[in-house]
């Protein structure tokens, strides 16, 4: 084995480089960064890049108000349909109450027309004397009064068929026109309400 000759020649050395000299703008680049500044700075930015104009405090009072006038109006029209619905409910009720209470008069005249019938029959033969007579009297100042009761029919009346029921039918060449010849029941009406039509006999021209 042959040994091989030794390289005695010395390897240079590994000497680093010498470190160059920051420069200034190096130093400004890496100064540090205010952090109000920068996210004005991003605020700014993202309002260019989103292209929407800013609203101003004067157009954003008038937005609100125009938002409150339009909850105002909305709660008149609310109120306004409250009253309307309130008004007619006034006014059915009234309705209601007046047709109650002429039912209710009417259920107790149909109860008196007996009563009545006597009575006018008693008139006929004169029999309404002494305190009898004077009772039944008041009775019928009384529904007159309060109630506006009124009694007609009678003989010579024209015949009139909403008034008076033809119970018979006579013919007569003095008469030009249908007439009541006879009262057999007199009729009772209120105001222009009709209780009962007159009950009579009718007299007609030949």
């Amino acid at each position: 084995m042959v040994d091989e000759p030794m390289n005695t020649t010395p390897e240079p050395e590994n000497n680093p480089e010498p470190e160059k000299p920051v420069e200034a703008n190096q130093h400004a680049d890496t100064a540090p960064v205010d952090p109000e500044a920068a996210k004005e700075s991003e605020t700014g930015a993202s309002s260019v890049d989103d292209g929407e104009p800013e609203i101003s405090e004067t157009d954003q009072a008038l937005l609100k108000v125009a938002e409150l006038e339009e909850q105002l109006a909305r709660r008149n029209a609310d109120l306004y349909n409250l009253r309307q619905e309130y008004n007619g409910y006034v006014k059915r009720s009234k309705a209601d109450g007046l047709v109650q209470y002429e039912s209710g008069i009417n259920k107790v005249i149909d109860l008196l027309l007996p009563v009545l019938d006597d009575i006018a029959l008693a008139r006929q033969h004169d029999d309404l004397e002494g305190p009898t007579g004077a009772i039944m009297e008041k009775l019928e100042g009384t529904l007159r009064t309060n109630v506006k009761l009124e009694r007609f029919g009678s003989e010579g009346d024209i015949f009139d068929p909403n008034l008076h029921e033809a119970l018979m039918a006579t013919t007569s060449s003095e008469v030009s026109e249908e007439q009541v010849a006879q009262l057999i029941q007199p009729g009772y009406k209120i105001g222009d309400r009709v209780i009962r039509p007159a009950r009579v006999g009718v007299i007609k021209p030949e």
